[in-house]
């Protein structure tokens, strides 16, 4: 094979001046003075013949000047800019401060993934009627349509893909107060929309900010790159954590904004190597969370947004250091600087004294309860004997004409035990049903695997323990069942609420012996308060069993829920904001009159 043959030629000139080339023997485009290596080459050879193949004078070339001057930076940052550039992702530079702003190139295959199944069957004239009621100081009114709000063109086209042809109550009354700049603590039933109330917001104010607001600082350590987020939204199971990072991608879609999850279980390294592609909006378990802040991947000194999803259980005393840690041992901004914002379907007076300390002169939302406790979920409470529990449950399914080839009535049977969920499942399997089961001892895949199994319905019963409690949207659960029931009426709702989510009718059934004594006085209230049948056997009861004194709720007269409302504003009541406790360092003196204090009732 000749020298030619593999395209390398040899130009004498001078005392020796030659170039390379790999394009072929007449090939010398690349070298033509829009190359550093060929203006180099040809500048170097020749012993001082400064000449290009076009019969240019390298010397006089203006690009070169910076050169000549021993600049090699300079000349760089001129040559990059003539250069052509083969990049699909053209920006505009006159919009380079807002280009947050500007729609990416439409993604036929993604936006059928992320908007490919939207919301269907959604009864909208059931939340006409809902009691609401937000109390704080300058509180911002409430909208009817996404247009009364001026939003991005990013955010109205996905709120149009998504289907949302209205905003639900929650979505009414917190867009604004977000768009507003103000903290929020919202109680709203289950199943009503609250990600999509927070997220619209959140990521419309990082559109219009753009990047530079928020002064990200450049890392200069490359070999251990650091992650600076803009927003972070904490939930205490990962299944909720994927479930919200699914919601952010459907509203980040065509921005260049790019949400990340992170959570136990998984592989540590796949999530870090996920975060290095960008991460602006951050969705994790708190115990992740710390791990990845420990190991310096993580930085939260430009959060401007703190979302805690089911905030009453993040704060309680599980979770309670990790989020304190989160908050206030690291580089977070503090209260004031940031805006905070917490949702829940039940917030106890003990938590929400707890969260004064996250908050920031914050405005309290309390949206009566349709999704979890109302005529659209109907809830029947069965004696049940410990024994005869297996034995009633197929009972059941048989009795509603349970059909496995349906994808779209799935159950959902809820159990105290990890070694309880696994029991049943196998029993209910050798009965010959198609079930799968979800608890903490099984790895991240076969959790992911099994809720994936049950959404399209190839295993239509689930049984799972409190994991799946919170938070999870998962459509045409037709029915709920509490095998086993929880130790606290607040759980309870979250169970019931898996079912008749968005204006949907569900079923939720639970089976009551002695365990579950302690539930009589509260699982009474709420079943009056939301116009259920109350057996007799469970009226005589709660007439014999009465709670002691201590263990009754204070500032309570009427209902465990304050008449309608997973929980009222305790700065509303009697001796508001006078608890114990630390505060900050201060105690707010909150009237107890309600009109003093700002509040509306809608």
């Amino acid at each position: 094979m000749s020298i030619n043959q593999l395209g390398i030629k040899f130009y004498l000139g001078g005392k020796g001046d030659f170039s390379f080339s790999r394009r072929g023997p007449d090939s010398y485009d690349s070298y033509n003075g829009n190359n550093d290596r060929g203006d180099r080459d040809s500048r170097i050879g020749g012993n001082g013949n400064y000449r290009y193949k076009d019969g240019r004078d390298s010397r006089t070339d203006g690009r070169n000047n910076s050169y000549r001057n021993g600049s090699w930076s300079d000349r760089n940052r001129s040559n990059q800019l003539l250069l052509p550039r083969n990049n699909r992702w053209q920006e505009d530079t006159r919009h380079r401060e807002n280009d947050w702003i500007i729609p990416l190139a439409r993604d036929d295959r993604l936006e059928e993934e992320l908007f490919g199944t939207g919301n269907t069957g959604i009864n909208f004239n059931k939340y006409e009627d809902i009691p609401v009621e937000a109390t704080g100081e300058n509180v911002p009114s409430h909208i009817t349509s996404f247009e009364e709000i001026q939003m991005t063109e990013i955010i109205s086209n996905n709120i149009a893909l998504a289907r949302y042809d209205r905003p639900t109550p929650v979505q009414k009354y917190a867009i604004p107060i977000i768009m507003s700049g103000r903290d929020l603590m919202a109680c709203a039933q289950t199943g009503s929309g609250k990600t999509a109330a927070f997220l619209v917001p959140i990521l419309n104010q990082m559109y219009e900010r753009g990047p530079q607001a928020f002064k990200i600082p450049n890392n200069s350590r490359t070999y251990k790159r650091k992650h600076y987020p803009l927003g972070l939204v904490l939930a205490p199971t990962r299944e909720l954590a994927i479930q919200i990072y699914d919601e952010a991608r459907k509203f980040s879609y065509r921005s260049r904004l790019r949400p990340c999850v992170v959570y136990g279980g998984a592989n540590f390294g796949d999530q870090t190597r996920d975060l290095d592609r960008g991460c602006h909006l951050l969705v994790a378990t708190p115990g992740r969370l710390v791990e990845m802040l420990e190991r310096g991947k993580l930085s939260l000194e430009c959060c401007r947004f703190l979302v805690l999803d089911e905030a009453d259980r993040m704060l309680d005393m599980g979770f309670e250091p990790q989020i304190r840690r989160i908050v206030e041992q690291d580089s977070m901004p503090p209260t004031g600087e940031r805006q905070t914002l917490m949702f829940s379907a039940t917030f106890p007076k003990e938590i929400q004294i707890l969260a004064r300390d996250f908050l920031d002169n914050y405005i309290f939302l309390a949206i009566g309860r349709v999704g979890s406790t109302s005529e659209n979920i109907t809830q029947r409470i069965l004696w049940v004997h410990e024994n005869d529990k297996r034995s009633c449950l197929l009972d059941l399914l048989g009795t509603h004409q349970f059909d496995q080839s349906s994808t779209d009535s799935l159950t959902l049977i809820f159990v105290e035990t990890k070694k309880g969920a696994d029991s049943l499942e196998e029993f209910l399997h050798y009965e010959g049903y198609s079930v799968t089961s979800i608890h903490g001892d099984r790895t991240q895949r076969e959790r992911e695997e099994a809720l994936r199994n049950f959404r399209c319905g190839s295993t239509p019963i689930l049984v799972a323990t409190a994991v799946a409690a919170r938070g999870l949207d998962i459509p045409h659960v037709k029915h709920v069942i509490n095998f086993d029931l929880p130790s606290d009426v607040e759980e309870y709702v979250h169970r019931i609420g898996r079912t008749g989510r968005m204006g949907n009718l569900g079923l939720a059934t639970s089976f009551f012996n002695d365990k579950n004594r302690n539930l009589t006085r509260d699982l009474i209230e709420l079943l009056i308060e939301t116009k259920q049948d109350l057996p007799s056997w469970l009226e005589n009861l709660g007439i014999e069993y009465k709670q002691p004194t201590m263990q009754r709720r204070n500032n309570s007269k009427t209902s465990r829920f304050g008449g309608g409302f997973g929980s009222r504003d305790y700065r509303t009541q009697s001796n508001g904001g006078m608890s114990s406790g630390p505060t900050r360092g201060r105690r707010d003196n909150y009237s107890s009159s309600y009109n003093n204090h700002g509040g509306k009732y809608f």
